[in-house]
């Protein structure tokens, strides 16, 4: 008896131990699934935390770029636009802290997120500042060079009324001859003379006119000079040369110089003299000032005529 109840007591104590251990081992894996399912749990919500936050990464470097080409195509911002860019360069620099911190709540995450849609939303707003005030800018320019080019025009017109101005004065100051007569004579030793169309006979010719009154030429020294071409249309007398406005360079008889007192009419009388014989034919007489010719006469020595 005493044998067999030691026995079954044996076989109960294995029962009750095999019993605790199956029951340990059930406890055991019940606990160790519940973990498991904590940790994939945990692991699940680690790998979403950090897709929303390598997605906010990207927009967040999409904006920052935008960003740092806006700050590198308008270095000269004024004014409104400037105080915009500033809030942008701040809102920029709290994302970028957020971002930044390893251990970043959803709330971070969430706030993150929000502050990329207003960093967004500012871009977008100075980049519609900027595309104005460079439309305006464009339309400053234009005006600038409208103006520009009315001011050249302006200019160009000035300096081209000033030089007809100059042009004008020029030719109103130059003197004008009338009244032209022109003589052949016969002037003797004695100094007596006689007018005679005789070729052979004359040894004078004798250039009279007027300088008419003229109110812009001021008193002063004004110099005459006289050009006289032969029948041979050769000229007669070699005292120089004078450079005219309007018939290049001319040889002349002679250069007199007058006195002119302004708004006066003043005679001028010219004898060119032959010690040999003139030739038979017509003898042209110019006058010239400053270059223009003010006045012209013929007169004509013939053969056998007294």
């Amino acid at each position: 008896m005493s044998n067999e109840s030691t026995g079954n007591s044996s076989k109960i104590i294995i029962g009750l131990l095999i019993i605790a251990l199956i029951g340990s081992w059930i406890y055991f894996n019940s606990t160790i699934g519940a973990k498991t399912e904590i940790i994939n749990s945990k692991d699940i919500k680690i790998a979403s935390i950090d897709s929303s936050k390598n997605a906010l990464n990207a927009e967040f470097i999409a904006a920052s770029a935008k960003v740092d080409s806006l700050t590198l195509q308008n270095q000269q911002l004024v004014g409104d636009i400037l105080v915009k860019s500033n809030e942008i360069q701040k809102l920029k620099s709290n994302i970028g802290t957020i971002l930044l911190n390893k251990n970043a709540s959803d709330k971070d995450l969430a706030e993150a997120k929000a502050l990329i849609a207003t960093l967004n939303g500012k871009i977008a707003n100075i980049l519609a500042d900027l595309s104005k005030a460079q439309e305006q800018n464009k339309q400053l320019t234009a005006k600038n060079e409208d103006l520009s080019n009315q001011n050249t025009n302006l200019n160009n017109n000035l300096t081209s009324t000033t030089k007809e101005k100059d042009r004008l004065q020029d030719i109103g100051s130059t003197l004008h001859a009338s009244n032209f007569n022109i003589q052949s004579l016969r002037v003797r030793e004695d100094g007596s003379e006689r007018k005679t169309a005789n070729a052979k006979r004359a040894n004078t010719i004798r250039i009279s006119f007027q300088i008419d009154k003229n109110k812009i030429t001021p008193t002063s020294n004004q110099d005459i000079y006289v050009c006289l071409t032969a029948p041979d249309g050769k000229a007669f007398g070699d005292a120089g040369n004078i450079t005219t406005r309007e018939d290049g360079t001319k040889p002349f008889a002679n250069k007199i110089s007058i006195q002119y007192v302004q708004n006066e009419a003043l005679p001028v009388s010219y004898d060119v003299k032959q010690t040999s014989k003139f030739t038979e034919g017509e003898y042209k007489v110019e006058v010239y000032n400053n270059g223009f010719k003010i006045g012209e006469g013929k007169t004509t020595l013939k053969k056998g005529l007294f």
